[in-house]
């Protein structure tokens, strides 16, 4: 199968190598990195472009999107004339980076939704907090950019005053570049359900998730998206129930095919309050699925396409996913070339099933063999976000022992980063699940 991967962040390199393990051909296009190099990801280990044309969508079996932020509408007029595109449209990307519009779907879906406003200034934001204290002084409210361009943009807050102070600095570093939200604030524990969808309707398996954000063990620190997620497949999911299959009349009605991921807040009622969509694979969370796929990597979206179930899982099982990094990581002010050239040692043939490489290259490194010190080409950085390490197990302590252990097995020169923690949450957060009727068939141990 001839393969072309449309990945401006590159994201993909560990799906590319899976594929091409697969006996598939690979043509994988990314962007310039932010100071507008070519960005060395995937050097000497998979075939790359500098750019992609109406020829290499032609050659194309597949047409793999990593990410709805750009190259969308240029990729439109494929998708219109039945490319075999495998990810978002148009109006698939405006569910998630338009936040109000994500909102009015799950309204229109019947889905209740938490009370949101958008502002397109920080002033007339402050004015509403200003007020809203007035009448409701215990309230907390989240702030969110639209989409995903910029995490640094988004705040928990604990107080009116904290969360206003943060208005006032972003205003001053002139950090809006265009609409945000305020939501209120909800407590209760957040859990994530997600589908694979095409002409069809959703795949069988619904994929239930919990991710962690924040930097250092126990959430504390910056938020960087992501830092390591536990995972699985089941065929009833009463979080899909609730606020995922509601949408499917939506999702026919845009022509969308792929992954989409609501992520919920889920109050101590046992109801659940969609906080945003997410059309597009994510990041590592589509790593740690695969670390639960069985079978071809890529066979089963081209059928999603044509309409057909095709996805083998590994059933019953639970994956956890470790995000490891190095400094500057999750900041990445340096640039891609100061944080490139750092050995991956212990990467073996048995392990290299759960180790799924992200921004690396290969590159010369010493290696200490009977002969004396060898340069040899191995897997080095190419950035600053070096790998996930999957582990897959029965219960999540299993799972999490699993992928720790691999992380144990590797040595990474210059401080790498990961938290320790993955999962642990879920030791008190899935008793209660229980009792709300969520997930009532997963263990902890």
């Amino acid at each position: 199968m001839n393969i072309l991967i449309i990945d401006p962040a590159a994201n993909a390199l560990d799906w590319a190598l899976r594929c091409q393990d697969a006996g598939h051909t690979i043509r994988w296009y990314m962007d310039k990195t932010k100071d507008g190099a070519l960005n060395k990801t995937g050097d000497g280990m998979v075939p790359k472009i500098r750019e992609w044309n109406a020829g290499d969508m032609r050659w194309a079996d597949l047409i793999f999107v990593t990410d709805n932020n750009k190259h969308i509408d240029r990729l439109e007029s494929f998708y219109k004339r039945g490319f075999p595109i495998f990810g978002p449209n148009m109006a698939a990307a405006e569910w998630e980076l338009d936040r109000n519009k994500g909102q009015e779907v799950f309204k229109k879906a019947g889905v209740k939704v938490l009370p949101t406003t958008e502002f397109s200034s920080y002033d007339k934001a402050i004015a509403f907090l200003e007020a809203e204290y007035k009448k409701h002084p215990d309230k907390r409210f989240v702030s969110k950019a639209a989409g995903d361009s910029d995490r640094a943009l988004s705040y928990v807050s604990k107080s009116y005053d904290d969360l206003i102070y943060m208005l006032m600095r972003w205003k001053k570093k002139n950090a809006l570049k265009g609409s945000f939200i305020l939501q209120e604030f909800t407590p209760g524990i957040e859990m994530a359900v997600g589908g694979w969808f095409g002409p069809g309707g959703f795949s069988k398996y619904f994929c239930e998730n919990w991710e962690q954000k924040k930097l250092m063990a126990g959430d504390i620190g910056v938020a960087t998206g992501e830092m390591g997620t536990v995972e699985r497949y089941v065929e009833k999911s009463e979080l899909a129930e609730k606020v995922l299959i509601p949408c499917e009349k939506q999702l026919k009605e845009i022509g969308y095919v792929g992954y989409v991921d609501v992520n919920c807040i889920i109050d101590d009622k046992g109801t659940p309050w969609p906080l945003e969509f997410t059309m597009r694979p994510g990041w590592p969370c589509f790593q740690i699925q695969c670390a639960l796929h069985e079978g071809d990597p890529a066979q089963w979206m081209v059928d999603l396409i044509d309409g057909f179930d095709t996805l083998k899982i590994k059933k019953d099982k639970i994956a956890v996913g470790v995000v490891v990094a190095i400094p500057d990581f999750p900041y990445s002010h340096l640039t891609k070339k100061e944080v490139s050239g750092v050995p991956i040692y212990g990467l073996t043939d048995k392990n290299k099933k759960n180790i799924h490489l992200c921004e690396i290259q290969l590159g010369e490194a010493p290696v200490v063999e009977d002969e004396g010190i060898e340069m040899e080409e191995i897997p080095v950085t190419a950035g600053d976000y070096c790998l996930v390490a999957s582990g897959v197990g029965k219960t999540v302590v299993e799972a999490s022992e699993a992928s720790y252990k691999i992380i144990k097995e590797l040595v990474i020169p210059n401080s790498p980063i990961y938290r320790n923690d993955i999962g642990e949450r879920l030791e008190e957060q899935l008793d209660t699940l229980h009792e709300m009727g969520y997930a009532t068939d997963m263990e902890y141990c």
